[in-house]
């Protein structure tokens, strides 16, 4: 910038030639301003010119200098007037180009900054145009709804500094301009009056001010009251406009003037004490706070700072937090330093703490895809806010101020904090990097709220130094809970009615059902007997059919060691019904469970109760028979066989199911497995018990599959023949299974059952049959192959010896059941380790009347 001439080296003819000049600039913007340039490059062209004429306008010595330089009192007089000429040459080409573009106020601004930048130029009358062209401007907008100035936030900064100068004529000349500029500002309100209106005279001073009861903040103002400055700025500045304020004297903060330093923190703490709810570009903030402070700041910019960052948390917590979590973790001293000036605001320590679990919502390295994580730019894909709000909770509980709101918010952190042990340990966070900080801030947690005991325990039982590790986390979130029980805790109440409503609510992921119930049912262990209120046993009910097979065994386990007071349990029935719905879940170890469950609760439930359950549990145990598992198939088919025994007395009721059962459990007498095969043996030994089979023994000495087809089949014949049909149609099914012993013993049960109930057989029925066995005769297995082809020709007989007479058929079939004939073997089948088949013409004579 130019340096101002002194006396001996100004002129009369510089001074002409400073006018020339002028005059020359004024054209210039003026001729662009008429122009159809576009907006923006037309304002870039005003203004380099504007801050070259700036520069040689208030270059000037002092009027007292220049009327020096003249010999005469004549031309003293001519100097002063041309002098001022100058002055109003460049405002009114100020007031121009404002009166068409309130934008162009933009000009204020940077005039205010060119000022500031170089103290050769003289303040006051720099200050003196701007003060009258903003006086001006507010004269222009009374009474518009809205005024397209973007400037003023920045433009208020720069005054407001000014009016604590030493100079008391730049101090008023400044106070002035704000009050015009919130005149501005404050144009949409329509109770802005005539007398608002300051006007000053060519000399910068003001002929009259409106009677000060009309104008709330001008008397303040005027008076260099800062307090009142802040305040009314605040109040009347939009948003947008009061954020560039804060950040104009925020960016102040680090000038190299320590007094327009202290000044600007001065000025900024006030503004957001009275009106931090407003600034807008808070993360923008807390940003260029913690780059500033990474750097090497004063003593009283890093307390301004700081301070900041209260005021800032104070309003806008949220917006705080999640900034300070936007950082790597773990956190370095910068950032643990700003973290404790934002816990210092102990009015907004709820909203934090529910800021800071909201964040632990989220899952350490999961990528981003929530509305939560999509605005984090500042590190990689990877979330990893939820580490660095643990790390922010090792700070923030201890304060004293925080005790209130950690007591209230104890049952969601402790949660919170063991979903993220659970997370930790699953990443296999190296902890001698420390960043195990879920475990840091639990123990923090746990001292702060009063239960240091817990603590010690947990120390004992070497919890500690093993939850970090991933096979160990489960059994880790039943130590906490068992703990905290076992010292009767006092936040028991409140934890379990978090519990409960994260129960009903449900949870976020399948590791948080898995603590929930776990924690959950370890406290209710301790402080209720069995069994459980109503409203838990719901839970656990609805538990049973969780999508999360680990929830589901948690609560079967949990159901069945209720066993011993099932018959307390008003909803029993639709307990057991939900244990039912089990046995259809894709999870084998569910429904093992479920198996174990049910059988433990038959064994202790009332006849009464049972028995009116006994069909649909029976009916359940069906499909399993046919389950891939052997395991399910042997417990579902040995269990049904418990059950018909603990029914004995209710033996009308399930006769039907038995003999749906009868197909399952004669194949699998084939099957691979022995405990299969055993319970097999064993249930239908108890359905002849049932069904009055008093000659059937399916365990003789010298087992053969075929026989024990038979002699069942005889039995079904003799006591239960018109079910044949239904159980022909059953066996077709297996002849689609993909296991070869099932499709071999369902052929052979297919001919004894055709042999034995040809007479019920339709002509249609052979037919749907003989389709079926067909489709087999080409399976993959040659024994399979040749029992279908002996089945097929087996039912060509059948359909040969049919007739189509009405009268004959109906009389084959009474003849049938009056006489019965003894049936010959047909396969001579050997079960598995020595199958042969021979030829054999013994269907015929079956078939034979």
């Amino acid at each position: 910038m130019p340096a101002r001439k002194g006396h001996a080296e100004y002129t009369a003819t510089s001074l002409w030639d400073t006018f020339a000049t002028i005059l020359n600039h004024q054209a210039l913007i003026l001729s662009v301003n008429s122009s159809f340039v576009d907006p923006l490059l037309q304002f870039e062209t005003q203004l380099r010119i504007i801050e070259s004429s700036f520069k040689i306008v208030f270059a000037m010595p002092t009027l007292k200098e220049v009327k020096d330089i003249g010999n005469t009192e004549s031309e003293e007089q001519d100097l002063e007037e041309l002098y001022q000429i100058i002055l109003n040459v460049y405002e009114d080409t100020l007031l121009i180009l404002v009166s068409k573009d309130l934008y162009k106020l933009q000009i204020l601004k940077e005039m205010a900054v060119w000022m500031s930048e170089d103290n050769s130029y003289l303040q006051h009358r720099v200050l003196v145009i701007i003060c009258r062209v903003l006086n001006f401007a507010s004269r222009k907008v009374k009474g518009y709804g809205s005024v397209d100035a973007p400037c003023l936030g920045d433009l208020a900064a720069e005054l407001s500094l000014l009016c604590s100068h030493t100079d008391v004529s730049i101090t008023q000349q400044a106070s002035f301009g704000i009050y015009h500029l919130l005149c501005i500002a404050n144009c949409h309100n329509a109770d802005i009056a005539e007398s608002k209106i300051i006007k000053c005279d060519k000399s910068g001073s003001h002929s009259w001010l409106p009677s000060l009861l009309d104008i709330e903040y001008l008397p303040d103002i005027l008076r260099g009251d800062k307090t009142k400055i802040a305040q009314s700025i605040g109040q009347t500045l939009e948003p947008v406009l009061l954020t560039d304020f804060v950040w104009n004297l925020f960016m102040r903060l680090n000038a190299p003037d320590p007094v327009m330093a202290k000044e600007a923190a001065i000025i900024l703490k006030l503004t957001l004490e009275f009106h931090a709810n407003k600034v807008t570009m808070v993360s923008k903030i807390v940003n260029a706070i913690y780059e500033q402070l990474s750097g090497n700041p004063t003593h009283i910019m890093k307390h301004a700072m700081l301070r900041v960052i209260t005021l800032l948390t104070r309003t806008s917590p949220k917006k705080v937090i999640f900034q300070l979590m936007d950082y790597p973790v773990p956190a370095d001293n910068t950032l643990i330093l700003m973290w404790h000036a934002a816990g210092n605001e102990s009015s907004v320590a709820p909203y934090v703490l529910k800021t800071i679990l909201l964040i632990l919502k989220g899952k350490p390295g999961e990528m981003q895809d929530t509305i939560l994580e999509r605005r984090r730019s500042s590190l990689d894909a990877t979330n990893m806010m939820p580490v660095a709000a643990s790390q922010a909770l090792c700070t923030l509980l201890p304060v004293g101020s925080y005790k209130k709101a950690v007591a209230q918010f104890f049952p969601q952190l402790l949660m919170a904090l063991m979903f993220q042990l659970c997370y930790s340990s699953n990443m296999q966070l190296d902890s001698e990097d420390n960043l195990f900080y879920a475990r840091d801030a639990l123990r923090v947690l746990l001292n702060c709220s009063g239960l240091q005991q817990v603590d010690l325990s947990l120390k004992r039982k070497n919890f500690w130094k093993q939850v970090s590790q991933v096979l160990f986390h489960l059994h880790g979130i039943y130590l906490v809970a068992k703990t905290l029980a076992e010292h009767n805790f006092p936040q028991f109440p409140e934890t379990l009615h978090y519990l409960y409503k994260l129960s009903v609510e449900g949870p976020r992921r399948t590791e948080e059902g898995v603590i929930t119930v776990i924690f959950l049912t370890e406290l209710l262990n301790k402080f209720f007997r069995d069994p459980f209120p109503e409203e838990f046993l719901v839970l656990f009910r609805n538990w049973v059919n969780d999508s999360n097979p680990a929830v589901s065994k948690l609560s079967l386990q949990k159901i069945a060691s209720m066993a011993p007071v099932i018959n307390q349990i008003e909803s029993v029935c639709s307990l057991v019904l939900s244990i039912l719905d089990a046995f259809f879940s894709k999870d084998k170890t569910v429904v093992i469970r479920a198996l174990f469950t049910l059988r433990r609760l038959l064994n202790k439930l009332d006849k009464v109760t049972y028995s009116s359950l006994c069909t649909r549990i029976a009916t359940s145990y069906c499909p399993l028979m046919d389950h891939s598992d052997a395991g399910i198939r042997s417990m579902a088919i040995r269990h049904f066989g418990e059950l018909l025994r603990d029914m004995s007395q209710y033996t009308w009721m399930l006769n039907a199911v038995v003999l749906e059962s009868l197909v399952p459990l004669i194949l699998f007498l084939e099957d691979t497995e022995t405990r299969v095969v055993m319970a097999c043996r064993h249930t239908l030994t108890i359905c002849a018990l049932e069904l009055k089979w008093s000659a059937f023994q399916p365990s003789i000495e010298h087992y053969s599959f075929e026989l024990v087809v038979l002699n069942i089949c005889n039995h079904i014949f003799i006591s239960h023949g018109s079910y044949i049909t239904d159980l022909l149609s059953d066996s077709l099914g297996f002849l689609r299974s993909s296991r070869i012993y099932l499709r071999r013993a369902a052929l052979i049960l297919i001919g004894y059952l055709a042999i034995l109930g040809r007479h019920l057989l339709l002509r249609d029925d052979i037919e749907v049959i003989m389709e079926a066995v067909e489709r087999v005769l080409l399976d993959e297995d040659p024994l399979v192959r040749e029992l279908a082809k002996t089945t097929y020709e087996l039912f060509k007989k059948v359909a040969r010896k049919m007739t189509s007479s009405v009268i004959k058929q109906s009389f084959r079939r009474w003849f049938n059941f009056i006489y019965i004939k003894k049936v010959k073997i047909l396969y001579n089948y050997n079960s598995p380790g020595s199958l042969k088949i021979k030829e054999t013409d013994n269907y015929e004579d079956n078939v034979e009347e």
